[in-house]
């Protein structure tokens, strides 16, 4: 089968492997488009180790056409859009049964972009924070695959206020932000002189380093900050818990990974909510770029580069 792989000169490069087969507990997924992540990011520059050679993409969307021990076989034919631990760049790509989601009713290209970003927006909105009608949220990286989807899913739950930071500033750019339920946009550089004034309940931070900081100034009393990322290599941000309790402030930390390691269960019921909403569309994901198989270097360089907004999607079938 063609996949991308990464080999030991750190390039990503088209070549012919040997196709999986699934293991226990496990189907094979033939691949007709995969989302792009910010994991593959970290797997291309070395921040995510990984054995090589490597084949990356962590989310695959297509028809089952085997399934490992232990898997109802009255499976095989159905189209899911799965979580995996790579593979997903490839023609066939196999996941864990329990986190290969039914996805009929979805077109592959939407089911390809649910991905890992989808039930993590979820999570942070409706699981970690908590987020409750009246609330004012702030989310960093406002334009990206999770925070296009968490301030839809904020509105949902009854936020009062959405404040969202990225991109540069500029009129399209909010305009794009205010159709995913955004109240105002600030840009990356006026944060965060620009919300000096303001305080929020719920503050998201995939970013830390400086901006991580800044979101701990920016909490009100009894406000929580939720950690899902660290996209700026800097020194880590040392937090006063005596300063948390005295404000009643609380910092909660949402892995997805993990979660789907630990209790693939829980990821597997938030993303099965995730999927009602998008059905009944309340929620939408904008798919913003599609790239071939052999384009995968070039679309991780583009989203490495940041300014991205919304979802990238990879043909694979």
């Amino acid at each position: 089968m063609k996949a991308i792989v990464l080999g030991s000169d750190d390039r990503f490069a088209l070549a012919t492997v040997e196709a999986p087969a699934p293991g226990p507990g496990e189907v094979a997924i033939r691949v007709g488009y995969a989302g792009l992540q910010w994991g593959d990011v970290l797997v291309g520059d070395g921040r995510f180790p990984v054995p090589r050679p490597f084949i990356p993409g962590f989310e695959a969307a297509g028809d089952i056409v085997a399934v490992g021990e232990g898997v109802d076989a009255a499976r095989i034919g159905r189209p899911v859009t799965a979580l995996t631990a790579s593979g997903a760049f490839a023609e066939v790509a196999t996941a864990p049964a329990v986190l290969a989601f039914p996805a009929e009713g979805l077109d592959p290209r939407t089911a390809a972009a649910f991905g890992w970003a989808t039930p993590t927006a979820y999570d942070l909105i409706n699981t970690v924070t908590r987020v409750r009608p009246g609330d004012r949220v702030l989310i960093h990286a406002a334009l990206g695959g999770v925070g296009s989807l968490a301030a839809q899913f904020a509105k949902a739950a009854g936020a009062a206020r959405i404040v969202g930071v990225g991109g540069d500033g500029g009129a399209a750019q909010a305009d794009y932000a205010a159709g995913l339920g955004y109240d105002r946009l600030t840009s990356r550089a006026d944060f965060p002189g620009s919300l000096a004034d303001e305080r929020f309940d719920v503050i998201l931070d995939p970013v830390g380093g400086p901006a991580r900081r800044a979101h701990l100034d920016l909490l009100a009393p009894h406000g929580r900050l939720a950690l899902y990322g660290s996209m700026a290599p800097s020194e880590p941000v040392q937090i006063d818990a005596d300063d948390l309790l005295m404000n009643g402030r609380s910092v909660l930390a949402h892995n997805g990974n993990l979660l789907s390691r630990t209790h693939p269960e829980r990821l597997a019921a938030s993303a099965a909510e995730a999927l009602r909403l998008l059905a009944d569309r309340q929620v939408h994901i904008d798919i913003s770029a599609e790239y071939g198989l052999a384009d995968v270097p070039t679309a991780i360089r583009r989203l490495a580069a940041g300014g991205a907004r919304g979802k990238a999607v990879i043909r694979i079938g």
